[in-house]
């Protein structure tokens, strides 16, 4: 099921179809409708050719003004760029480069796995976080055109992306279970990602302490979507409620999505 979700991208990582899923009504998620992802300024020609010819017609992007102008997307031909940063920073440090990374953890005695929980809770709580989210939600049902596709993504696709998902999901029907596998799909998918990272670490110098915390902001944790979860539930009672009352979906709306991405 990994395999046939992640799309042959020469230089990207993490570019993942969420078509197929099922809803708890017994409905799936059409396919060549929804795409996560990691960052698109690496990509090839060969690679912005393969998703425009995919249906890739929306690019949203998670990331932080800074990440932006340093890294910009490439943008398929006949995709529009649209922008809802969710951290006016990058609060999950995954542009930083591993030798940035490194430094500032052998100062600073927060271990990665304590900053990735902050990052979920912080994105789950802050009323920017949620307008983006809100943004988000708006231009997947602008995305109301057969066979075209939306992509959205940060720089490792996987947690500004990894929450966006588990939003979008939910909204949509997917029961928890399927989100939590879908969400966890990243450690593999960014497997070699999270390999050099560590590598590069090690070569480095760095301490054990630090090269566990450079993993730890690399990948995913089922501590840490239920560190948001956990957040969500102190807010509204459960995600479904968070969405009407936090991101303001409305039963229409939900209804609409599910009209437009469902089969």
């Amino acid at each position: 099921m990994a395999n046939e979700r992640l799309l042959p991208i020469q230089k990207g990582f993490n570019f993942r179809e969420l078509g197929g899923y099922a809803t708890k009504d017994g409905h799936h998620i059409k396919w060549h409708k929804l795409i996560r992802s990691g960052g698109l300024d690496r990509l090839t020609q060969a690679d912005l050719k393969f998703l425009n010819d995919y249906g890739v017609r929306y690019d949203i992007d998670f990331r932080s003004p800074q990440e932006v102008l340093d890294s910009p997307d490439r943008v398929p031909g006949n995709a529009k760029y649209l922008y809802a940063p969710v951290f006016n920073v990058d609060e999950t440090k995954n542009s930083d480069g591993t030798d940035k990374m490194a430094a500032d953890l052998e100062h600073h005695p927060d271990s990665g796995y304590r900053h990735m929980l902050k990052v979920y809770r912080l994105v789950v709580n802050e009323h920017h976080a949620k307008i983006e989210y809100r943004r988000f939600f708006d231009i997947l049902l602008a995305n109301d055109q057969p066979d075209e596709s939306l992509l959205f993504h940060c720089t490792a696709g996987k947690d500004r992306t990894g929450m966006g998902a588990v939003y979008l999901l939910t909204a949509l029907g997917v029961d928890l279970e399927t989100i939590r596998q879908d969400y966890m799909l990243t450690n593999s998918a960014s497997a070699g990602r999270i390999t050099s990272a560590v590598s590069d670490a090690k070569q480095q110098g760095a301490s054990p302490a630090t090269i566990e915390s450079i993993r730890a902001l690399w990948s995913v944790d089922d501590d840490y979507l239920d560190a948001a979860l956990s957040e969500i539930k102190h807010q509204s009672g459960n995600i479904e409620h968070y969405l009407r009352t936090e991101l303001k979906l409305t039963k229409t709306e939900i209804t609409r999505l599910r009209e437009l991405y469902l089969d």
